[in-house]
């Protein structure tokens, strides 16, 4: 047994974090499924900027068209990056029922520059998820505090969401507030609570690149031993989280109706730093109900030479907790480094959105 399937067999739900339409029409992203324990694919305006720029011939004609039926460039990158996430639901659709609906997702984000509009974001996920049209796509809402009531209203509707940009374990209570809020308006619409799944983007090596910064600044020998701590442990606290909002007698009451866990999700797990273990972000995060979403880089690393070690995450809570009381001694303060990087992560991705608009605006003029 190889490393993917000793995580699938343990319990991970391995999902690809990359698409783009040529991975769809070679065969590529199912072979994967079929031979890389591929369950799923996240998406967000990053891998869509390198998809259309990297694979530009691809895109070209479907830009040509739109493009003469006198589509803007905003209306032209709803209907690419739209008919690849349908495609690759598609590609799906055997291994979403075989879960039960719970893996065979696939994410596709709303405008990051409505990350501070809750009324926007609203309007935009309900017309995403009505454009893919399938029932395993995921709709991604950064867990922004305007996301919060977006994510509430969302849910209340009936349509699944991937929560991402969450870094702090505070930001992720909230999370999981909202989500329990809109699954008991769902429940009072007479929505089928079994059908809604949601998860809850936690990412991971962003923290360990900003607190090691901060460390080697400190640059004392308790400081440097505490470089590469944070990150693994702050999942780990959220995890803690997890567990602990489960066996709250409110979800008792909604998992009676048939609601489904909001699974804590693993993102941003490339590393960052080469000197690390590139397997690290997902074999000491392997736990039983979470996901872990992994650029091909990462994949394939797992793949090739990854050793899968059992549980890393339950009974860590304490251990984890103590890696934090660490670094506040060291000066460095959890909710800072959590609110600057959400901060940062809007801004990144409003910036791949931007270059995203560029390049088709680019294709537009070529066309």
């Amino acid at each position: 047994m190889n490393a993917l399937e000793a995580l699938t067999d343990l319990g991970v739900s391995i999902w690809l974090d990359d698409l783009d339409r040529h991975r769809i029409t070679s065969g590529n992203l199912a072979d994967l499924i079929e031979n890389k324990c591929v369950r799923g694919v996240t998406t967000n305006p990053a891998i869509f900027d390198k998809a259309v720029s990297a694979g530009a011939e691809a895109y070209a004609a479907q830009i040509s068209e739109l493009t003469a039926q006198g589509k803007d460039v905003d209306q032209i990158i709803r209907r690419l990056t739209t008919d690849d996430v349908r495609a690759a639901c598609d590609l799906f659709t055997g291994l979403w029922q075989q879960s039960g609906g719970v893996d065979g997702r696939v994410s596709i984000e709303v405008d990051p520059r409505l990350a501070n509009d809750t009324a926007a974001t609203i309007i935009q996920a309900a017309e995403l998820w009505s454009q893919v049209a399938r029932p395993n796509a995921l709709i991604k809402i950064p867990a922004t505090k305007a996301g919060l009531p977006a994510i509430t209203e969302t849910i209340a509707n009936g349509i699944s969401v991937n929560v991402t940009l969450i870094f702090s374990v505070d930001r992720y209570l909230e999370v999981i507030a909202a989500y329990e809020a809109g699954l008991v308006r769902a429940r009072a619409a007479g929505h089928d609570l079994s059908a809604i799944q949601s998860v809850a983007s936690f990412f991971v090596s962003r923290v360990d690149a900003a607190v090691d910064a901060q460390l080697e600044v400190i640059a004392t020998p308790a400081a440097i031993e505490l470089k590469g701590e944070a990150a693994i442990a702050n999942a780990r606290l959220a995890w803690v989280a997890y567990e602990e909002a489960l066996a709250t007698a409110g979800w008792a009451e909604l998992a009676a109706a048939g609601a489904n866990p909001q699974r804590p999700l693993w993102a941003s797990t490339g590393v960052k730093d080469p000197h690390y273990d590139d397997t690290r972000y997902v074999i000491d995060l392997a736990t039983a109900g979470c996901v872990n979403t992994m650029p091909e880089a990462t994949l394939n690393a797992v793949d090739q030479h990854g050793h899968v070690i059992g549980d890393t995450v339950r009974g860590t809570g304490p251990a984890a907790a103590a890696v934090w009381q660490s670094l506040a001694g060291q000066g460095i303060n959890q909710g800072s480094v959590c609110d600057i990087l959400e901060i940062e992560g809007v801004q990144k991705f409003i910036d791949s959105w931007e270059q995203l608009r560029t390049t088709v605006q680019n294709a537009m003029q070529g066309s």
